[in-house]
């Protein structure tokens, strides 16, 4: 309990030497000035005495039957590192006193000791120790403060991302309505993308880019123009390339915003194929992002079990089949491997959890076919 000048509790000095003329004295010494000091004979005493009361300083001889002095001032750092201590030592000891301050004792004191070198020496010890206490709670509260700070920073990062990707799930909602009766396309495919990615090994932070990337990976489509994207028979050459186009226009929208970097790696490659025969770059084999390649196989999942306007959803096991028979393809023959290890009842799971979804959101007023996993197109 280290007390600042003008206190009405006065300073408290322990005083631990095994000659009881020399405790005596400086008892006397220090009383005058304005210390209220004590005394015992042994490193024991005064570790038994500090348990009990509370110093702000102790002065120690160096040599003392049982614990010396320098143990003794480990004792003291160890268990009560708010007091500050004095060596005293004889001229022969000066070195042992030097080493006494290097493991933490604010000064040494060479006997005779003189009452004014023993008071200036006292008042150094405390002011030094009461400005190592403060530059210690100091530390202690830019610790907690910077703590702080950066969880609010943490959470505040977490809102963040939490509203861009309600954000990219809503923009990828609305272009599934423009693009394809079929409502839940891309909250589908991203769930897909997601248990794959998982099942594949991916880290957190690829599933945090696939996830976004499946959200947007048609937002080119908003560059087409109705006549091609809403036609119901066979493109034309023409068409197609148009068509094609809008991998090109969705990278070109989403690559300039910052937090969406990886998302448009998937937007640029997603009509990739593993044999080379894709779009827009002709990618091949391990070229291909992970991203892109988990995408196809999620895609192709959901249009093939899905109701469109020219034919009835597939069952599961067609579309299982034909995943199968186009890996080295089409797809990434591990990918494939991974994908086919699931039982059916994952894919059936995360096709309910998105209608419950929609329906509970009342995004979609009617429920929407659930994937048949054994039977067939109806007739």
């Amino acid at each position: 309990m280290v007390k600042k000048k003008g206190d009405a509790v006065k300073d408290r000095i322990l005083i631990v030497d095994d000659e009881a003329s020399i405790c005596t004295v400086m008892v006397e010494m220090l009383s005058p000035r304005g210390f209220e000091a004590r005394s015992c004979s042994s490193a024991e005493e005064a570790l038994e005495l500090m348990q009990r009361e509370s110093f702000d300083l102790v002065i120690s001889d160096l040599h003392m039957p049982a614990m010396s002095g320098v143990e003794l001032l480990e004792e003291v750092k160890k268990k009560h590192p708010s007091v500050a201590f004095l060596m005293a030592t004889g001229v022969a000891d000066v070195r042992v006193g030097i080493e006494a301050m290097q493991k933490g004792a604010s000064d040494y004191l060479v006997k005779p000791i003189g009452v004014d070198t023993l008071a200036s020496s006292v008042e150094r010890a405390l002011k030094l120790k009461r400005l190592e206490i403060e530059v210690e709670n100091y530390r202690r509260n830019l610790e907690l403060m910077v703590e702080q700070r950066t969880r609010q920073l943490r959470a505040a990062m977490r809102r963040i991302e939490f509203t861009y990707d309600e954000t990219l799930e809503a923009l990828g909602a609305a272009l599934d309505l423009r693009d394809t009766e079929t409502a839940g396309h891309s909250q589908r495919v991203t769930r897909y993308c997601l248990e794959l990615a998982q099942r594949c090994g991916c880290t957190a932070d690829q599933m945090k880019q696939i996830r976004r990337g499946a959200y947007l990976h048609d937002i080119g489509k908003i560059g087409i123009p109705d006549s091609i994207l809403l036609k119901e028979g066979k493109l034309s050459p023409e068409e197609t390339a148009v068509m094609q186009g809008h991998v090109r226009i969705g990278y070109d929208v989403v690559c300039k915003i910052a937090f969406l970097a990886g998302a448009a790696e998937i937007v640029l490659t997603h009509q990739e194929r593993w044999d080379g025969t894709g779009y827009p770059q002709g990618l091949a084999g391990q070229e291909i992002p992970v991203g892109a390649r988990i995408f196809s196989i999620a895609d192709t999942l959901d249009a093939m079990t899905s109701d469109r306007p020219y034919r009835r959803a597939l069952a599961l096991s067609a579309a299982r089949e034909e995943i199968g028979r186009e890996a080295g393809r089409q797809f990434d023959p591990e990918i494939v491997r991974v994908f086919l290890s699931a039982p059916d009842e994952v894919w059936v799971a995360i096709r309910l959890g998105v209608m419950a979804h929609r329906q509970a959101s009342r995004l979609a007023p009617l429920p929407e076919p659930v994937l048949r996993a054994t039977a067939g197109p109806e007739k």
